[in-house]
């Protein structure tokens, strides 16, 4: 009995230690203003922020110039379906080349597109094929992007056009002509981004790595400050008061967790609804997945704010990781194209897996069963930072331990010098009256 009595009241000394921690790194947070203004401000405006730059799913409308030297009604019929299509505008119509590279470098316009003399020529003539000229803005990938496709689609038109007349003029009805000119019919379906537009592909990403990121700099602030008040983070903020390095670590990263666990509802919850974004998965699922996703972060920010010694250098760690997140991550780029030794770097980051799993359950409706691999992931990152700072967090401590030795131990010799030495009023060292004496 007696022994159940000690075991219960270590286990509730334990907990009460981790409730300690936890109600501290709470204050701690409310009573910063710096690090209020990231997790909350930054974590509630950025999601917000980026949707409305990208507000326009794709890019539409784009200016372009055209030179028509065949100038027949082939030609004008090309023009009016390309500037039928969504993607561009024909805005100048030049007589030249020279013409509209003069409105390119002006900025103008953003592609060319140039129909040679014998447009017309070449198609009436069987056997013939006509040449369209497509000059694109490469500055922006975009552009490049719309002109092509808005090209290609009037090719194809034209092209499917071209032979159903030629098969009506060997006696065909339309009806047949249109058979053996598409005797294939196929059919386009964009899944997960039906629109094709920008945002929907790239905004699941970003707004994972909002709370990577904001999570992180706003530990590694806290860990700057700890340093510049009592030196070390083992120690109770503001006290010289130790505890347990694992209740400590625990009770800190629960508190981080409880605050992002609310930021997290309304980033992956209602953000996608308010812009139309896709969030075709199961919410409930999507939250079990954010479990993980938050402590993992949690831990690797602290173990890494291990070497955080003042406020400001987590503002370098995030402007240099920012990028290089986003591309390790493998949406912008397939990591089964990235060098081996990237592809082995990206695992060591939960927002890695955390936008891979995010993308899966929310943009393309998988169940956190066929995410299971990023979700076991996740946890054993979790598992893993969770040790990675303890040990950090110990190490640093004997460190700063021995530190402190070190200090009083050339306190000590510089207080028995003083007392051996005196000093005359020129700040020179002479011998005190007692060892005069002695030589008398």
């Amino acid at each position: 009995m007696e022994k159940e009595r000690t075991s219960s009241n270590r286990t509730l000394s334990k907990i009460a230690d981790i409730w300690s921690v936890y109600t501290n790194e709470l204050r701690r947070v409310f009573h910063d203003k710096g690090v209020v203004t990231i997790f909350f401000v930054a974590g509630l405006i950025y999601p917000l922020l980026y949707p409305l730059i990208y507000y326009h799913e794709a890019v539409e409308d784009i200016p372009i110039a055209v030179v028509d030297r065949c100038d027949t009604q082939h030609s004008r019929e090309y023009m009016r379906k390309l500037d039928a299509t969504r993607e561009v505008n024909v805005a100048y119509h030049c007589m030249s080349l020279q013409e509209a590279e003069q409105l390119y470098h002006q900025h103008k316009c953003h592609g060319v597109i140039y129909i040679p003399d014998d447009f017309e020529y070449q198609i009436e003539t069987v056997g013939g094929q006509a040449v369209v000229s497509v000059y694109c803005d490469m500055s922006s990938f975009l552009y490049y992007k719309a002109l092509v496709q808005a090209s290609n689609f009037v090719m194809l038109d034209e092209h499917h056009a071209i032979q159903v007349k030629r098969y009506e003029l060997l006696g065909n009805d339309k009806a047949m002509a249109e058979t053996l000119a598409q005797p294939l019919r196929y059919e386009s379906v964009m899944l997960y981004n039906p629109g094709g537009g920008y945002p929907s592909f790239l905004l699941p990403a970003i707004l994972i790595l909002i709370l990577f990121q904001t999570m992180f700099f706003g530990i590694c602030m806290l860990a700057g400050v700890t340093r510049e008040q009592n030196g070390e983070l083992y120690l109770i903020n503001g006290s010289s008061e130790e505890t347990s390095t694992f209740r400590l670590v625990l009770g800190r990263g629960l508190a981080y967790f409880t605050i992002y666990l609310a930021i997290t509802v309304y980033v992956v919850g209602l953000v996608p609804r308010i812009f139309g974004l896709p969030h075709i998965g199961d919410f409930f699922d999507l939250l079990r997945f954010m479990v993980p996703f938050l402590l993992a972060t949690a831990f690797y920010s602290m173990t890494v704010s291990v070497f955080i010694r003042e406020r400001e250098t987590a503002m370098v760690v995030l402007l240099f990781s920012s990028v290089v997140l986003l591309f390790l991550s493998g949406c912008s780029w397939p990591t089964s194209n990235m060098p081996a030794f990237w592809r082995l770097s990206a695992k060591l980051f939960p927002s890695t897996y955390g936008i891979n799993g995010y993308i899966h359950i929310n943009s393309c409706g998988a169940s956190l069963f066929e995410t299971r691999h990023e979700y076991i992931a996740l946890w054993i990152q979790a598992l893993c930072y969770l040790v990675a700072a303890c040990v950090s967090y110990k190490l640093s401590g004997w460190i700063y331990t021995q530190g402190s030795k070190r200090k009083e131990q050339q306190a000590e010799r510089i207080d028995r010098l003083e007392e051996r030495f005196g000093a005359n009023r020129n700040g020179q060292l002479t011998m005190t009256n007692d060892f005069d004496d002695d030589n008398k």
